[in-house]
């Protein structure tokens, strides 16, 4: 289970990024960091990305389908990041590159989810579960035309979401190359097997 050391990492270092951005105040010590400007992009690598801070009120692109919907999403988020911790515990002998995969998605699930439990109270605007998700960085890409939409730049995401998109494609390279392995293993055993039935089947001279 120290692949959950990773699922850690990535959480740490994805809240890390939301409170440089967002801000945070702790009056018992006297901090108070005011973070960046909401919706005011700041260039990071020229123009290619950019830091812009927002706050998703609800699931991916924004939208919001009410408080209901909002809870129903951190209850899914926290029975989701259940099932891949009990499902870890099952296959903690197995392959390591599947675990690594998996534990990336559920860093990033618990990222966001954080945010979605936690964040309303932390910044004074909402109780437990009714909180927004940090999203801050922009990247513009050439326009692409989508049924009849321009788009110039990706929906803005953060380090939870490269980590939950970086986990699936790893999932699935991952799940292919054993499935063919795995091919490759079955056809060497059935052709050593016929291999031994003919050597089997031969008169002894």
């Amino acid at each position: 289970m120290r692949v959950l050391f990773v699922s850690l990492a990535i959480v740490i270092i994805d809240q890390v990024s939301k409170l440089f951005v967002k801000g945070f105040s702790i009056p018992l010590f006297n901090i108070n960091y005011p973070g960046i400007s909401y919706a005011e992009p700041h260039e990071f690598l020229g123009s290619f990305l950019k830091i812009t801070l927002i706050e998703n009120p609800g699931m991916a692109f924004g939208i919001d389908l009410g408080p209901a919907a909002k809870l129903l999403l951190s209850l899914f988020s926290i029975v989701a990041s259940a099932g891949i911790i009990l499902y870890l515990y099952r296959i903690r002998k197995e392959g390591l590159k599947i675990r690594v995969a998996l534990a990336f998605i559920l860093g990033g699930a618990a990222g966001n989810l954080v945010d979605r439990v936690f964040y309303g109270v932390f910044y004074g605007y909402g109780p437990l579960f009714y909180g927004k998700v940090v999203d801050f960085f922009q990247v513009k890409i050439a326009g692409i035309n989508l049924l009849g939409y321009n788009l110039d730049n990706l929906p803005i995401f953060n380090v939870a979401d490269i980590s939950v998109t970086a986990g699936v494609v790893l999932l699935i390279i991952f799940s292919r190359r054993t499935r063919q392995e795995e091919g490759m293993e079955d056809q060497t055993a059935e052709e050593a097997k016929a291999a031994e039935n003919n050597l089997g089947d031969k008169p002894l001279s």
